[in-house]
């Protein structure tokens, strides 16, 4: 289980990711087609073709980290593979999806913010 700070955004890239890339072809992949800088304090998550590959790319003060889970039968729910965008997510939701659960349909109640009692 990772534990990333709550301020952290995590991204998760919707597009097809070849798991050969490493830590320059995932940066290159996060500066052009997400146009982010891969050097922010984010978490950017790739996932492959058959979805049971994931890898997590994120920047530690001086230099790049790369976290990689390969499933032996499952397959992670992921995004529509059809587009090139990040949506984003926490990281309780990061952890919710990386134990396999659907964090796409199985949505929370919405919180409620109120400004007085009555």
């Amino acid at each position: 289980m990772l534990q990333p700070n709550p301020k952290t955004p995590v991204y998760l890239y919707a597009g097809v990711v070849d798991m050969r890339k490493s830590i320059d072809g995932l940066a290159a992949l996060v500066e052009h087609a997400l146009e982010m800088n891969p050097m922010n304090d984010a978490l950017f998550v790739f996932c492959n073709r058959g979805r049971d590959k994931i890898k997590l790319l994120y920047w530690e003060r001086n230099g790049f980290v790369l976290w990689y889970k390969r499933l032996e039968k499952q397959r992670f729910t992921w995004l529509n593979p059809t587009t090139d965008d990040a949506i984003s997510i926490d990281g309780y939701q990061l952890n919710l999806l990386l134990d396999g659960l659907d964090i796409f349909n199985n949505k929370p109640h919405d919180a409620l913010i109120y400004n007085a009692i009555s």
